[in-house]
């Protein structure tokens, strides 16, 4: 039958611009031109000037569209052809799918034996970037009038196409602002949430390197064992620096893969390997403007070393497949738990890349060396893990628990006890908390003490009176003075004498003889 190509036109424009979800918008054609001219199938593909391949990005049939993500690698000598609008005509006949070397590269793929199509090829802006196939089964199905209508659809194709993906990358887009967004407001709130217990006390010199090596952007190395709070300090570095408006970014170096570890470092370029259909930022430059932090810094395999000794050098990445530098600036912070020294000496860590790491060292004491934050510590996790697991009370100890606690060696450092906490709380319940699971802190039967009345229970008060006779036996008895037990405590020397004598700790004359130091 005759049929009129300007309503044809018209009618295909408005549906195959008739959604941003193109699969959608090549169902709605096909159920239109299946009555017109022969369609058992619609086919979209989008070709890959950068990586030539032709991806197959949307089917139709009679029971709806379906998006694909199939890729299909192009021969050089085809990528030509494909480019070449002589050899590559905007419209052409196939009747043997197999005889032509592009499509059937496509129909071996799909197994479309015994089938006829139109291959319609969009031009955008004078630049090949996809086709729109018509596919009917059978040996010579179309004629020339076909294939004279189906070059109509071409230009509206592409359009729809290139708004189609333009929409996927604004969404995509969206999503990985909404992520950053989320991410960054979680850290805030974590970042200034989290308490750093004992930076009056055993951490005291930490922090007054912190506190002055955070206005600077030079890189900071943090050693200490595991568990002993190094992501809290780089915490504090970042909150306390001029960069606290940026991101601070943390990355385990020892928990990605190795050939991972460029791309999530570094990004990548869509097509710089298998799998990458996207642009991706790297943890690098998600980092701009504020501060990156390198735990296991140790872990990282040698080549990603010698791309972070550039970043550290020339302040400037290269995402995987890239072939243009990319300016950053931001302030990086490394932790070990490893003496990271011996592994330059055994050949296992780049020695220049170590000394522009280690710019400042801040070394962070275990759990064992700064005993006088236990009690702290323990009052700090029971309020934070009775509120966490929904408990309405404040939990109590084991008269006798919390000096069994001091002398415990903690291997696992501040997270071990955290933990210990934790699972005492929910063992114990509404009962006072002991850690008899804790090797060296296991009561046997003779030494356990006999049934409490009610109320004999250790408690807050005699956590913060054993916290304050501590700093006492520590300064000699001294109150006042930079060295007085008032500035361990970061107390007014007045409140401490109040607080004392509601407690009934000695001083002044009275305590002389309790805290004489030899």
């Amino acid at each position: 039958m005759k049929i009129d190509e300007n309503q044809f036109f018209r009618e295909i424009t408005l549906r195959i611009c008739s959604s941003l979800e193109i699969e959608k918008a090549l169902w709605h054609c096909f159920i239109y031109i299946k009555d017109i001219i022969p369609a058992d199938e619609l086919i979209l593909t989008v070709y890959d000037l950068e990586t030539g391949t032709l991806d197959v990005v949307a089917t139709a049939f009679d029971n709806g569209g379906i998006p694909r993500m199939d890729k299909i690698q192009m021969p050089r000598h085809l990528q030509k052809q494909l480019e070449d609008p002589v050899k590559f005509p905007r419209v052409r006949i196939s009747d043997n799918v197999y005889k032509d070397e592009i499509v059937g590269l496509v129909a071996g793929k799909y197994r479309w034996d015994d089938s006829s199509i139109i291959v319609g090829r969009l031009i955008i802006e004078g630049k090949f970037v996809g086709s729109i196939i018509v596919r009917a089964k059978g040996k010579n199905r179309y004629t020339e009038d076909d294939a004279k209508l189906w070059s109509l659809i071409n230009e509206p194709a592409a359009v729809a196409l290139a708004n189609s993906r333009r929409y996927l990358e604004l969404m995509k887009l969206k999503e990985l602002l909404a992520d950053d967004s989320r991410y960054f407001q979680k850290e805030l709130q974590r970042g200034f949430s989290e308490k750093i217990v004992g930076a009056e006390f055993g951490l005291k010199s930490v922090m007054n390197q912190v506190l002055k090596v955070a206005p600077l952007s030079s890189p900071v190395l943090l050693f200490g064992e595991t568990g002993t709070g190094k992501e809290l300090i780089a915490n504090a570095i970042h909150n306390f620096s001029p960069r606290n408006n940026g991101p601070l970014i943390k990355v385990n170096c020892g928990a990605i893969p190795d050939s991972l570890i460029d791309s999530e470092l570094f990004g990548h370029e869509k097509g710089a390997f298998t799998g990458a259909l996207f642009q991706q930022r790297g943890r690098f430059e998600r980092a701009n403007g504020g501060t990156i932090f390198l735990d296991e810094v140790c872990e990282l395999p040698h080549h990603a070393q010698v791309r972070l000794l550039r970043v550290l050098q020339e302040k400037e990445i290269e995402r995987v497949g890239g072939t243009r530098p990319i300016k950053i600036d931001l302030r990086i912070i490394s932790a070990t738990n490893k003496d990271l020294k011996s592994l330059v000496n055994e050949k296992l860590f780049r020695d220049d890349l170590y000394y522009r790491l280690c710019v400042v060292p801040i070394n962070i004491p275990p759990l064992r060396e700064r005993k006088i934050d236990i009690p702290a510590l323990i009052e700090y996790f029971m309020r934070k893990k009775a509120k966490e697991i929904g408990l309405h009370f404040m939990p109590e100890l084991v008269p006798g628990t919390l000096e069994k606690i001091v002398e415990y060696s903690w291997p696992g450092n501040v997270r071990e006890l955290s933990n210990a906490v934790e699972r005492a709380i929910i063992i114990h319940g509404d009962k006072p908390l002991c850690f008899e699971d804790i090797v060296g802190i296991q009561q046997s039967k003779e030494s356990e003490p006999a049934p409490l009345k009610e109320g004999s229970y250790l408690t807050l008060r005699n956590i913060e009176e054993m916290h304050i006779r501590q700093a006492m036996e520590k300064t000699g008895g001294k109150i006042e003075g930079p060295d007085g037990a008032a500035a361990l405590l970061d107390m007014n020397p007045g409140t401490l004498r109040s607080k004392m004598r509601k407690l009934g700790i000695p001083f002044g004359k009275a305590a002389k003889a309790t805290y004489n130091r030899t």
